[in-house]
């Protein structure tokens, strides 16, 4: 009896697999080494069983690429609709592969199709939460959340991405500045021109001050003498507000 001939029989039943199919498919689905047909339809069968394990399988085919990037997408989007397959049974495997993934780009997408646009912003500020604003190697999963999170305006995703505008990687501050701005909340105002004081970034600067000259937001007189002093040269202070002269 072959690797995949234990998954056959009648179509509507999930198939049941013992550990050690499932890790040897686990070690297919793995790597770009094992052969293409054999990692296809270990794909396939790992869709089919619908648990937790199965998701943690398919999760494993997020970590590398490979080319032809057309094959690449497929074998993902194969991933994809499996773990989406496992419903609820594939979150806490989710949540457990955003820890350490790379990128986040294919689990959130993943997530997106299992859970509700209420849920997804809960879900997405979870995963946030395992983050912090200091160094990291590879800040990518950050930025990805944060920019995700631009889409989900609430004073629950503003709390949670304030603090990131202080983060060691400036593309992750230029990102938390542009998902924070994208909220439309003047409670932000101070957090913002602390950022602005603090920023060695031109480009995250700009951002800011074009931010606060599109939406005409008073600068707290406490504050005004320290982000005159940090404005870019193309912006001034008039009266409390911020505008463009440049």
């Amino acid at each position: 009896m072959g690797l995949f001939d234990i998954f056959k029989g009648k179509s509507d039943a999930k198939p049941k697999a013992r550990d050690k199919d499932i890790a040897r498919m686990t070690k297919l689905v793995s790597t770009k080494m094992s052969q293409n047909y054999d990692r296809q339809e270990a794909l396939e069968e790992l869709g089919r069983i619908e648990t937790a394990q199965s998701a943690a399988a398919l999760l494993k085919r997020f970590d590398w690429t490979m080319e032809p990037s057309i094959t690449d997408q497929e074998e993902k989007e194969t991933a994809m609709r499996g773990i989406i397959a496992a419903g609820e049974e594939a979150l806490d495997p989710i949540r457990e592969h955003c820890k350490r993934a790379e990128s986040l780009t294919w689990p959130l997408r993943t997530l997106r199709g299992i859970v509700s646009e209420d849920s997804y912003a809960e879900e997405l500020l979870g995963i946030l939460d395992l983050f912090d604003a200091e160094y990291v190697r590879n800040p990518e999963p950050k930025i990805q959340l944060i920019a995700l999170l631009e889409e989900l305006p609430s004073a629950d995703v503003r709390i949670a991405v304030e603090p990131f505008l202080q983060d060691a990687s400036e593309p992750v501050r230029f990102a938390a500045v542009t998902t924070v701005f994208a909220m439309n909340d003047a409670e932000s105002v101070e957090s913002l021109i602390a950022a602005l004081v603090e920023e060695e970034s031109l480009r995250v600067r700009n951002r800011i001050a074009q931010g606060f000259a599109d939406r005409s937001w008073d600068v707290p007189e406490s504050m005004l003498d320290s982000a005159r002093e940090a404005l870019p040269p193309e912006y001034a202070l008039d009266g409390g507000k911020i505008v463009r002269v440049g």
